[in-house]
């Protein structure tokens, strides 16, 4: 190893085990959702075979049980995994894509797809692309329209809308 590589200290970030952990408790949760939300329409043995809910609230039961063990072996173990897993610099970058695709998933919820992703262009291209605000406009709504155009009036396929395409009937 180079004189270098040795003085230099090692990089900061989530460790193996971390993310281990991070997705257990992810995978956990999904597993309760699947186990209360199948609840409401059956999980027993009905006279003539299971019920609707019994194989899907058993996987979340299962997915519960093996999170539970993925959860105790990334936190508890003598030899669990302390490498770094993502340095920080790098998990900002992630960060940086996944928030605000996570934003525009809600955005869609509340104000349609067409004016969610006007937004979420122009922010990509103005906040990370650094490009100038009447290139921005112009792709972003450009973009929009486009697909609104294709899918609403070509190929008549409703997708999410919002109050402002309730202004003009749709």
């Amino acid at each position: 190893m180079d004189q270098q590589a040795q003085n230099s200290p090692s990089p900061r970030g989530l460790t193996h085990s971390a993310v281990d952990a991070i997705t257990a408790v992810v995978f956990f949760l999904i597993g309760v959702v699947m186990m209360v939300d199948n609840q409401h329409i059956g999980v027993s043995w009905g006279p003539d075979g299971p019920e609707s809910g019994y194989f899907p609230f058993h996987i979340g039961l299962i997915i519960c049980i093996a999170s539970v063990a993925v959860f105790l072996k990334s936190v508890f173990s003598r030899d669990r995994n302390t490498e770094v897993f993502v340095s920080w610099s790098r998990f900002r970058l992630v960060l940086m894509v996944l928030i605000p695709t996570a934003l525009y998933i809600v955005l869609i919820q509340m104000v349609g797809i067409y004016v969610a992703s006007t937004v979420f262009i122009a922010g990509f291209m103005r906040l990370l692309g650094k490009c100038p605000w009447l290139k921005t406009a112009l792709v972003s709504v450009g973009v929009s329209a486009l697909l609104f155009w294709m899918f609403e009036v070509q190929f008549l396929v409703p997708l999410p809308k919002g109050p402002l395409e309730a202004l003009f009937g749709y």
